[in-house]
């Protein structure tokens, strides 16, 4: 069974660290054996599949290359393209966790006709719901280790060592500097999350596009709201939950009564 996924949320509210563990399955003592979140599916991030653009050489490539160069926004109808060569390949038959697609409702009834020419459809939207303050927070304060391994300055910095730096002649914004205790290792900061300003842009483009789309959504049935604001773990297990209870009902719609 095909099992399309869609995470929602301003910037961090985590929605990559959950499609993530979905992409793996979910093979948890939360999940029946005969879920089907137990089959990994993959993670489809808009985000990197512009980013993975830059590295090859085809058509559409060069047309994202070209718009990018150019300073232009990247249209609906691009957009569109991109997603739609991405869900054409093979491991993405059995479903995928949307992360970043759609953003508007141009995008969103494109995804509907595209699924269902495959004889698919978008099963769950998950709304993950984080105070914005918070949710700056979580952006502002993100680092990385080089394995992938997720920190943050305000509130998950165990085994972190951090402070801001000042530049000598103060013409720049301190810079954050910060390394794990153990290993010596830096921790990596994303240019965009240093950038305050970018950061506001990116919860208020968010808030400008959320609401249509939750009403969309929200009038198919297949919207379920999740407090993002708990541990990582249990807004997994609350994604699940949701998934699960929005499966079983239309199974229970499809089944013929006696």
């Amino acid at each position: 069974m095909a099992l399309f996924l869609m995470l929602m949320g301003p910037q961090g509210a985590g929605k990559g660290v959950q499609a993530r563990e979905f992409s793996r399955g979910l093979n948890a003592p939360h999940v029946s054996p005969e879920s089907e979140l137990q089959s990994p599916r993959p993670h489809v991030s808009t985000g990197n599949l512009f980013r993975a653009m830059r590295q090859r050489e085809d058509a559409l490539a060069r047309e994202v290359q070209a718009t990018m160069a150019a300073g232009h926004l990247i249209d609906d109808a691009l957009t569109n393209q991109v997603l739609r060569d991405r869900l054409e390949q093979e491991d993405v038959q059995a479903g995928a966790v949307l992360d970043g697609y759609p953003r508007n409702q141009v995008q969103a009834k494109f995804l509907d006709e595209y699924l269902e020419q495959r004889g698919n459809r978008l099963d769950a939207v998950i709304l993950l719901e984080l105070d914005l303050f918070k949710a700056f927070r979580r952006s502002y304060g993100r680092i990385t280790a080089a394995d992938g391994r997720s920190f943050n300055i305000y509130g998950q910095d165990e085994g972190v060592e951090w402070e801001f730096v000042e530049h000598p002649q103060h013409e720049y914004p301190p810079r954050l500097k910060a390394r794990l205790r153990e290993s010596g290792e830096a921790l990596i900061r994303r240019p965009d999350d240093a950038h305050a300003h970018a950061i506001i842009q990116r919860i208020e483009l968010f808030l400008a596009e959320v609401e249509e789309l939750v009403a969309y959504y929200e009038v198919r049935g297949i919207l379920k709201r999740v407090d993002a604001a708990q541990s990582v773990n249990k807004v997994t297990i609350d994604i699940a939950h949701a998934v699960t209870e929005i499966i079983e009902r239309d199974l229970a719609e499809l089944t013929p009564h006696r």
